[in-house]
């Protein structure tokens, strides 16, 4: 009798235990994923956008002719385009082409471009890419990635830009901004300049493909900010993917 009632007492308490949980509750749905990538009609949208805006932007880098122009986007690598343009306003009267750069002299260039962040190196370049002109392209700028890599200092952004401004050739140069702006939208999600550059020239419309790294990076330079974009006036904020939009 003893051991039911001890089995009676454990019953008892066990109902009682069960009769005062809550009832268990489903766990509720999760939420929607964001998504990560726009659509093509998004991207679509936002290119049409920037050229109802800005139908002919241009580069903000002053240049005379292909070669001045390398060198400006040589010199822009770290430093503003301000910052560059101030350099070599003058610098340009006297030396716009390989020629008479190689004239000049590494001394006097580095004077010239003293205000721009890691002259030395970069009139050290200069200089190289300047002889290498004359000595392999006749003193021409070439118009094909692979010999404006093999300059000394030119890179693949350099190299696209030039292609882009010089050439007419429909490029994307991945820079700071470009690359912010690309991942903070939606447009890609690369981890590497090569990545985003990869995704752009796939996703972007052919009709904007010329004028696309333009307006990538005037928009990042001057909206989509990287401490405090300015999303109240971005005229594409409404497709943007970007989770974090200041008020």
């Amino acid at each position: 009798m003893k051991g039911l009632d001890r089995s009676g007492a454990r019953a008892k308490a066990i109902s009682k235990t069960a009769k005062g949980k809550p009832p268990h509750k489903k766990a509720n749905p999760a939420p929607p994923r964001r998504a990560s990538r726009l659509s093509a009609a998004a991207i679509a949208e936002m290119f049409r956008r920037f050229a109802a805006a800005d139908p002919d932007p241009k580069s903000e880098l002053e240049y005379k002719n292909p070669f001045t122009l390398l060198v400006a986007v040589v010199l822009s690598a770290q430093a503003t385009d301000a910052g560059v343009n101030k350099a070599t306003r003058a610098l340009f009267k006297t030396a716009d082409s390989p020629e008479k750069m190689l004239r000049l002299g590494e001394e006097k260039l580095r004077e010239q471009i003293k205000t721009i962040g890691l002259y030395r190196n970069k009139a050290r370049n200069v200089m190289l890419l300047s002889r290498q002109l004359v000595a392999e392209h006749a003193g021409k700028v070439p118009r094909d990635r692979a010999a404006l890599e093999a300059l000394p200092g030119v890179g693949r952004k350099t190299a696209n830009v030039v292609l882009n401004v010089a050439f007419g050739q429909p490029t994307m140069a991945v820079d700071t901004h470009v690359f912010r702006v690309a991942n903070r939208t939606g447009l890609s999600s690369g981890k590497t300049p090569l990545a985003v550059e990869e995704d752009l020239m796939r996703v972007i419309p052919a009709e904007y493909a010329f004028h696309a790294h333009h307006w990538l990076i005037l928009h990042g330079r001057y909206v989509c900010k990287a401490r405090r974009p300015e999303c109240p006036r971005c005229l594409i904020s409404d497709l943007c993917l970007y989770g974090a939009k200041t008020v």
